[in-house]
């Protein structure tokens, strides 16, 4: 019973007129709630949780804006206490927060030498907004934000912006040599520009779709195997008993996602920096 009433819970939460349930009897409205619970897609529904229009533009207030809001509390949350006392001999939160710091610093050095420490403030706020976004998107109930391209996209889009408004402004035109490099025969340029134009173009679109993929992929993994265990615990012993393997796989699947939240976010991250260096040695 409360299993139902959970579903219940759930179908009043979906968006829209929900005028159409009108009528059904409760086993119909238990049915389709049920088909909302297991649903893999019913995750990524964008809900207004405080419509706002100014003009023609829909700038509510959903549980979307909500999550990422609470990432970047939880990421200025832990900073904070993480480095209110800083000791000498640091504790486990302080260790986290100068290993997080390390991480980043040693790979923004790596790939833009010292002249590149200056993006290590974008870098790092990437890196740590999208590896809590993707942590908390695995707590049942939460919403994952980077499982929306629009937000992976904006991120890319920016990254992209930097890149090209750094590229012009330490370079001027030479900032095009990027798309001819040198050295090369000349008959081989006519070819080569145009594939190295779409390459560039292709970047921002890469990295966000590389993002929302992933982080999509998985929660639909994880939505479809527990709606497995769910439907088949409900017939009886055998079907207790056949539903150990989906629990078992939910559970891999679980941990392996706590990995790819750290590497999509690293990924996104690294790849950040290759772009930057672009901006900062066009010719190379």
């Amino acid at each position: 019973m409360a299993g139902d009433v959970m579903s219940l819970t759930r179908l009043l939460e979906l968006p829209g007129d929900l005028g159409a349930l009108r009528g059904l009897d409760l086993a119909k409205l238990l049915d389709v709630a049920r088909s909302v619970e297991t649903d893999p897609m019913h995750q990524f529904v964008i809900q207004r949780w405080a419509p706002i229009h100014v003009g023609g533009l829909d700038l509510s207030f959903t549980n979307a804006s909500f999550f990422m809001l609470l990432a970047a509390g939880v990421i200025l949350l832990f900073l904070t206490l993480a480095l209110s006392k800083r000791a000498l001999v640091p504790g486990r939160m302080q260790s986290v927060a100068e290993l997080t710091y390390g991480f980043v610093s040693g790979m923004v050095r790596d790939n833009l030498g010292e002249e590149g420490m200056k993006f290590f403030p974008f870098v790092f706020t990437l890196f740590i907004f999208i590896f809590v976004a993707n942590l908390l998107g695995l707590i049942p109930g939460f919403y994952t934000t980077t499982s929306q391209l629009v937000v992976t996209l904006a991120m890319s889009m920016v990254v992209i912006t930097i890149v090209l408004v750094v590229g012009f402004a330490k370079h001027g035109l030479k900032f095009l040599k990027l798309f001819a490099p040198s050295g090369l025969p000349i008959l081989m340029y006519p070819l080569l520009v145009p594939i190295e134009i779409i390459s560039f173009l292709s970047r921002p679109f890469s990295l966000a779709i590389r993002l929302f993929a992933n982080m999509l992929a998985g929660h639909i993994l994880l939505k479809l195997f527990g709606g497995f265990v769910i439907s088949l615990a409900g017939l009886g012993v055998a079907g207790i008993a056949a539903a150990i393997l989906p629990l078992v796989t939910n559970t891999a699947v679980t941990a392996l996602e706590f990995l790819v939240a750290f590497l999509q976010a690293y990924v996104f991250a690294i790849l950040t920096c290759i772009y930057l260096n672009d901006a900062l040695h066009p010719g190379h």
